[in-house]
């Protein structure tokens, strides 16, 4: 997976594979195809600033796999986007969308730009003109995008009428994610931390836990951290700590999530937050607590702080929190790890269904959707759960295991053609 410091992303997603691949038995020839992303476009973005100048910035779009179905994954706005980290979160978007069985490939894009440093307007000129170069690569039929890192709602709205301009009709089945207003889907925004949580309750019930026993600690309040925390607050179990990129507030009496989500929506980050004690991030990851939600960036627990967590049970709300050292350390300390190609796939299976809801514009009421997703997760789980117990392997390794396993039938089974 996806775990390390940025640099060796991609190296470390492919040793992953191969490690796979290995326990696969994958047909060497299955094995090459596999190994390389179908397409790539690098384009230039330049946009007018509000001063008058012009300024340009480069983008990416990765079509890494396409044998499921037609190629789904993010545009992340972030000054640390490049082609590897983009070919790498494209194959993990490949391998999710297997393992919760949905017919997607893999995609993924970015723009390397700071959006703190823009305004709104210079905002919303950067995804339009972003839209228009990888128009031809994506379409309902093609490539769906999706909200990510920096990206919103609203960028997906700007996408979607970019691409309906470029077409000349309205096309709301180009991205999920979009406002609701214009063929979003009910559940979207919750959908991944909630499937988070579903992962949560499936592993209580097979491990015998009680989850309202249980303390937990989240680190990340955006938005997978937040529901997150808030639904499973609502099993009763109890959140004695999360965190932002700015530090974390602590409570060894638990937190009233309800209250610190209305205080971030007026204050923007926890800091401040009255009734209870500021930690650091690092001093949060290693809190007693029973359930670990690392929902914030990737590489944050490392061979160096691995041995000073305490939870008995992490669950990968994030892309690749766990770095190859700490994910040895903690399988080694018999910690229970739902990795992220399961745990955070909630959202993508909810992109999912707001698609289908786009081509056949009829649309499913919240209630259905989170009965969908629910059965969706359950069964996943179990499957990957199936794999780690009959094959004596982690979690992490049946997960890529039951993905790729899916995509190698596919590319056997279609042959290799022109």
């Amino acid at each position: 997976m996806a775990r390390g410091k940025k640099r060796d992303l991609l190296q470390v997603v492919m040793s992953d594979f191969n490690e796979a691949a290995d326990l696969l038995h994958l047909d060497a020839n299955i094995r090459v195809r596999l190994s390389h992303p179908r397409r790539i476009i690098i384009v230039s973005c330049p946009i007018n600033k509000d001063d008058g100048t012009v300024e340009s910035f480069e983008g990416y779009r990765v079509q890494y796999n396409i044998a499921r179905g037609p190629a789904k994954g993010g545009i992340r706005f972030h000054p640390e986007v490049d082609l590897d980290e983009t070919i790498a979160l494209a194959a993990l978007m490949t391998w999710k969308c297997a393992v919760v069985n949905i017919p997607y490939g893999g995609a993924k894009g970015g723009v390397q730009v700071d959006p703190h440093k823009l305004s709104m307007t210079e905002i919303e000129n950067l995804t339009r003109r972003y839209t228009w170069e990888i128009s031809p690569m994506i379409g309902p039929e093609k490539d769906i995008p999706a909200p990510d890192m920096n990206t919103s709602a609203k960028h997906m709205a700007w996408v979607m009428d970019t691409y309906s301009i470029i077409k000349g009709y309205s096309v709301p089945g180009v991205v999920t994610g979009k406002p609701i207003s214009i063929g979003g889907s009910e559940g979207r925004q919750e959908a991944t931390g909630r499937g988070v949580v579903f992962s949560i309750i499936d592993a209580a019930q097979e491990l015998g836990i009680d989850l309202s026993t249980q303390t937990a600690v989240v680190q990340g309040f955006g938005n997978v951290g937040s529901v997150a925390a808030k639904l499973l607050a609502k099993t009763g179990c109890k959140i004695i700590a999360v965190s932002d990129e700015n530090g974390g507030i602590y409570s060894s009496k638990g937190l009233d999530i309800e209250n610190v989500s209305a205080y971030v929506a007026e204050h923007e980050y926890l800091k401040g937050y009255p009734g209870a004690d500021e930690i650091s991030n690092a001093e949060l990851l290693a809190l007693d607590c029973d359930i670990l939600i690392p929902a914030a960036l990737g590489g944050q627990i490392t061979k160096e702080n691995a041995a000073d967590v305490k939870a008995s049970m992490i669950v990968e709300g994030a892309n690749g929190p766990l770095t190859n050292e700490a994910d040895k350390i903690l399988n080694d300390k018999k910690v229970f790890i739902i990795p992220d190609i399961l745990a955070n796939a909630g959202g993508v299976v909810v992109s999912y269904f707001e698609w289908v809801q786009d081509i056949q514009a009829f649309f499913w009421h919240e209630k259905e959707i989170n009965d969908k997703l629910r059965v969706i997760m359950r069964n996943a789980y179990h499957s990957v759960r199936n794999i780690a117990l009959e094959k004596k392997v982690t979690n992490r390794q049946a997960a890529l295991m039951l993905g790729i396993g899916r995509v190698a039938e596919c590319a056997r089974v279609r042959g290799l053609r022109p």
